[in-house]
């Protein structure tokens, strides 16, 4: 299938689907499609954990509760990498945490190579560059906009005695445009949003004859509220996206530690517990954000941060709230929230694709010839698709 003929089906099955991904879970009161109602409402909790954790059971799971999903595994198979490895040396991954090892080793390994001089997207310290340079023998152009990165990544460079410079740069300025050249190699892995479209769009305009591009964070650097299309084809769509809808992309994650897992459990609860008090106190009917909040504060008491949270608020609680009370509607409500919640998690990759698409249709606008791949497995990240555009 072409890219073209890939987005499309995309398109037309997220406008089909509208009112099942793109709704607000925390402002809902009950779940939004009556039909689906009892059978999500049955799910246990435990039900509801297992689905999460794999979105291909949870896809389908849906497709046997929603029509247009019956062809969905279909339409997000991309082709893996070749499976290329290297030995890098501990001195040249010193200092690098985690899973980012594995991003970026997979990364260096799987994007095409042409002997071209190599420009790092929004470096940090240039760990990518590091690797690249080893890997590939070719010199490297890093940028990166906080200059304590710069300067670490080049007395790194220079510790390890690497061809290699890193500058400082708003990759957004007008300058940015002066750091592309046609004879060379543009990587940027997990740049956010309208970031790594500049350096697409900065590209095009130079010429680079290739670029690869892990994307990430879609609803960052954005100019508007509402998503704007890069592509023609895209530009057409009936399909808007918010900057929730784009966030609903990056919602897939690798699993989290205990601990973690159970203070983003309890944030959610008290969150709609206070919710549920303040639809008491200001005789309201619809969800009102409060502002993010340390993680430390939900180790602590709910009452707690109930008189935090209407602080922020400019609210007055009364002297006497029941807050075990409050507390237990939040329970039912994130019950609520979760199946509602699971239901969009069902699209976070189509989304995904679509906006990935967008930037690969922009690509072949201008001749690029592109691949699609996933460059590594989701164990290591979820935000694994590779754009590669040779000119």
């Amino acid at each position: 299938m072409s890219h073209t003929a890939l987005f499309t089906a995309i398109d037309t099955l997220l406008t089909k689907t509208q009112a099942y991904w793109q709704c607000v879970a925390f402002a809902s009161r009950e779940i939004p499609w009556p039909h689906l109602t009892e059978i999500l409402l049955a799910l246990s909790d435990d039900d509801v954990e297992k689905l999460e954790s794999n979105q291909v059971e949870l896809q389908r799971y849906l497709a046997n509760l929603i029509p247009e999903l019956a062809n969905v595994e279909s339409l997000l198979q991309l082709p893996s990498a070749n499976k290329q490895t290297a030995e890098f040396p501990f001195w040249l991954t010193n200092g690098i945490k985690g899973s980012k090892i594995a991003q970026l080793e997979s990364f260096v390994m799987q994007t095409a190579e042409q002997n071209l001089p190599l420009l790092e997207w929004c470096a940090g310290k240039g760990h990518l560059g590091r690797l690249y340079h080893f890997a590939h023998k070719v010199p490297v152009q890093s940028v990166e906009i906080q200059p304590q990165l710069v300067a670490q990544g080049q007395q790194l460079a220079q510790q390890f005695g690497l061809d290699i410079k890193l500058a400082e740069l708003d990759v957004l300025s007008e300058r940015a445009a002066d750091y592309l050249q046609q004879e060379q190699h543009a990587v940027a892995l997990h740049a956010c949003g309208g970031l790594h479209q500049a350096l697409i769009k900065h590209g095009v305009a130079k010429g680079t004859k290739l670029m690869s591009i892990s994307p990430c964070c879609y609803h960052l650097f954005q100019q508007s509220e509402q998503y704007v299309a890069m592509s023609e084809i895209a530009k057409q769509s009936q399909v808007t996206f918010t900057a929730s809808d784009l966030k609903l992309a990056l919602q897939e994650t690798v699993t989290s530690g205990k601990r973690i897992s159970r203070l983003r459990e309890t944030e959610t609860v008290w969150r709609l517990a206070f919710d549920c008090l303040l639809d008491d106190v200001l005789e309201k009917d619809s969800y009102l954000p409060v502002p993010s909040a340390k993680k430390a504060l939900f180790t602590g008491e709910f009452s707690d941060f109930c008189t935090w949270a209407a602080k922020q608020k400019n609210i007055t609680l009364p002297a006497q709230i029941d807050y075990a009370a409050y507390l237990a509607q939040g329970k039912l409500r994130r019950q609520i929230t979760q199946r509602i919640e699971l239901v969009r998690h069902g699209f976070r990759r189509l989304i995904e694709l679509w906006l990935v698409l967008d930037r690969v249709l922009y690509l072949e606008q201008f001749g690029y010839r592109v691949t699609l791949s996933e460059f590594c497995e989701k164990q290591i990240t979820p935000r694994n698709i590779l754009i590669q555009a040779k000119a």
